[in-house]
């Protein structure tokens, strides 16, 4: 049976403040299941919660020096930093655009048998227009008028300048305008 020491919490605040490799791990070993499930509870997303919480203990480590023993107990402050770690995260642009893309399907021409017994007609024959496009306007179609995605979002998701999606855009609806007056 391994012995594991325990430190009071002067011992903590003074030993972080040292920069001892020894308490941070002890530190992480003993408060990161907290501070993990108060993470997933705003968030609610588990494999997200695991980043977040590694940012959280590279905040403690950082910034031990913000903390005032006479406002609260080290506990306290961490709870807090995670908490507002998380908040920050949920209102963070790029994780609105996870949202966004996340859970949709790949393709706006690919249906689903579950969707309706009887699809539209005006859904079957937009989807056949749409099957007319190569891949990469249906994707910029898909993201704009499906997802609702700026063009500076998809920018970011595409990884490719704010310009080329304009062009690409423009390209894409005038090709739909070709083939509806068809």
């Amino acid at each position: 049976m391994e012995y594991q020491a325990t430190y009071t919490e002067a011992e903590l605040v003074q030993g972080l403040k040292a920069r001892d490799q020894k308490i941070f791990s002890y530190l992480y070993d003993q408060y990161s299941p907290v501070l993990y499930g108060v993470i997933v509870k705003v968030l609610n997303n588990n494999s997200a919660a695991g980043d977040v919480l590694q940012e959280v203990f590279l905040k403690i480590w950082w910034h031990l020096d913000q903390y005032d023993e006479t406002k609260g107990r080290l506990f306290t402050w961490m709870l807090n930093i995670a908490r507002n770690t998380a908040i920050d995260i949920l209102r963070s642009k790029s994780h609105k655009l996870e949202q966004k893309i996340r859970n949709l399907p790949d393709d706006v021409h690919v249906t689903d048998s579950l969707i309706a017994v009887q699809p539209s007609n005006d859904y079957l024959g937009f989807s056949r227009i749409l099957e007319k496009l190569t891949k990469e306007q249906r994707t910029l179609i898909d993201l704009a008028y499906y997802k609702g995605c700026t063009q500076e979002e998809i920018a970011r998701v595409m990884e490719i300048p704010l310009g080329t999606v304009k062009t690409r855009m423009r390209n894409a609806i005038n090709q739909l305008r070709n083939i509806l007056n068809k």
